[in-house]
């Protein structure tokens, strides 16, 4: 919805009640227009899409003269990583081909990354990097993916306070499924300490799809 639809005579009201009463719950002010707060929820509904409303948990409505994008740019750029993380999977770089592809394959997810005995970032591995190292016939139980992984410096990753919607555009920027999130160890290496994906970032859009109005 847009700032320019046309409200009809309850919104109007409805609409000025909260300038001058707000922050106003939904049982005030149908109380305040003899109404029942069933009566008025689409009414509330469509001031708040259309940005004209904004409604807080225990506090009520109030009169945000924002435009529904801007309220969703807002509430997009509260959504950080710690909050959707998910935990990584990982492998050692002494880990072999063969049994990288079974923990992808037994943990159902896209991609692996590789770490050293400290549980530093040293590597990532893709499905892409899995096929290709499988074509042929070579022995895949003796050759270590450190020999196919992609390495630092070539690695995307992202720290817990990071927005989610710069996670996105690096997936989208790199198309790849997944990110490393990592924390910063004596400055110069950086800890796994979870992952996020499409999938996480998509369980954030249906989070922000269900939010529940007042």
């Amino acid at each position: 919805m847009v700032r320019t639809i046309e409200l009809n005579t309850r919104q109007e009201r409805i609409l000025q009640i909260v300038k001058d009463s707000g922050p106003i719950t939904g049982e005030q002010i149908a109380e305040k227009l003899s109404l029942t707060r069933a009566t008025l929820r689409p009414d509330l509904a469509i001031l708040t899409m259309a940005g004209y409303l904004d409604a807080r948990p225990r506090v009520g409505y109030f009169y945000s003269g924002k435009s529904g994008t801007q309220l969703l740019a807002e509430k997009i750029n509260l959504l950080t990583v710690q909050k959707y993380q998910s935990i990584p999977v990982v492998v050692t770089d002494s880990s072999s081909v063969y049994d990288a592809i079974c923990m992808m394959f037994l943990e159902d997810v896209g991609t692996l990354f590789v770490v050293d005995h400290s549980s530093n970032l040293i590597g990532v591995l893709s499905r892409k990097d899995l096929l290709r190292a499988s074509i042929g016939k070579q022995m895949l139980e003796s050759i270590p993916v450190s020999i196919i992984m992609t390495r630092m410096p070539n690695i995307a990753f992202c720290f817990k306070e990071d927005l989610v919607i710069d996670v996105a555009k690096k997936l989208i920027e790199k198309q790849i499924d997944a990110l490393p999130v990592v924390k910063t160890v004596d400055g110069i290496k950086y800890e796994v300490i979870g992952r996020i994906t499409k999938t996480n970032i998509t369980k954030a859009l249906v989070d922000l799809a269900n939010d529940e109005l007042l």
